[in-house]
């Protein structure tokens, strides 16, 4: 069993981008510069961001941050989404979701302008995503999709199993793992809440995904001996003795699972830490005009 480490491959992967920033910058061309906008008080949201920041200052990018608080309106963001659309100097900007529950979050995501979307959350790149053009990959995917890569973990001809249909990262991700592509062709079941007899599908994907946002809900008798277990859950449990006050538990009971695996992602220091790291990849693309 291999424990896959997020942590080291974003690390290197990190290294990458700050040489190619380097040559970038000697070329005589600035580097890339993010943005984000940050509406309200989540903590969550808060510290990721925090965090996006402190990965630009890693790689050499610029970085900016629009902060609005709970009571800003839909237009204020709009407009602020506007001015970024239109500012030449920004490559790449994000909304941080969620938003406070008066705002509209599809307007604010469909006001981006899908070259400068680094989040890949606007319907142009998911079109473009589900059609096999190049775009802008939602992050926790193209994260998970470049683990597997790093890994040399083949998927064509495999059986997926990934137990989630957000937006965000089940319903992506199963398209990029069947799409016509090298890191792709597999034979994808996409499941949720409402899938009858959950077990009967786990228990036979070579690759099975877990993105329910469960803590410990996938146990070893949902795993086939030797699957590739990919735990994508990051749910906060409160812990008193943490300095955060809080513990991060995956949707994989790893202790119980692991042995069964040829290879699993440990929470935290999995996929968290290549989602950061793929928004710094879509940001350099959009740098340099590659989308």
């Amino acid at each position: 069993m291999i424990i896959i480490d997020g942590k080291q491959t974003a690390a290197t992967i990190r290294q990458e981008i700050a040489a190619e920033v380097e040559k970038m910058v000697r070329s005589g061309r600035r580097p890339p510069h993010l943005a984000a906008i940050l509406a309200g008080n989540d903590g969550g949201s808060i510290t990721y961001v925090n965090n996006k920041i402190k990965d630009c200052a890693e790689v050499g990018f610029t970085s900016s941050l629009f902060r609005f608080d709970e009571s800003v309106s839909e237009e204020e963001l709009l407009q602020t989404v506007d001015k970024l659309n239109r500012d030449p100097e920004v490559d790449g900007f994000i909304v941080q979701l969620p938003l406070p529950r008066h705002i509209q979050e599809h307007r604010i995501i469909e006001a981006i302008n899908p070259l400068k979307d680094v989040d890949g959350f606007h319907p142009v790149n998911v079109g473009r995503m589900a059609t096999g053009l190049p775009c802008f990959v939602s992050a926790t995917p193209a994260g998970i999709v470049e683990l597997l890569k790093r890994y040399q973990i083949k998927t064509s001809g495999k059986y997926c199993v990934i137990l989630g249909r957000s937006n965000i990262v089940g319903r992506p991700l199963s398209i990029l793992l069947s799409r016509k592509d090298e890191y792709g062709d597999a034979t994808v079941t996409l499941c949720h809440s409402r899938t009858p007899n959950l077990k009967y599908f786990t228990s036979q994907a070579d690759i099975l995904i877990a993105a329910m946002g469960q803590p410990g809900f996938v146990t070893a008798d949902m795993v086939k001996e030797g699957a590739v277990v990919i735990d994508v859950g990051t749910t906060r449990i409160p812990y008193a003795q943490a300095k955060s006050g809080f513990v991060l538990k995956g949707d994989v009971l790893f202790d119980e699972v692991a042995p069964k695996c040829s290879y699993i992602t440990p929470v935290p220091g999995g996929v968290g830490p290549m989602t950061r790291t793929a928004l710094l990849l879509n940001t350099l693309k959009a740098a340099r005009k590659e989308i």
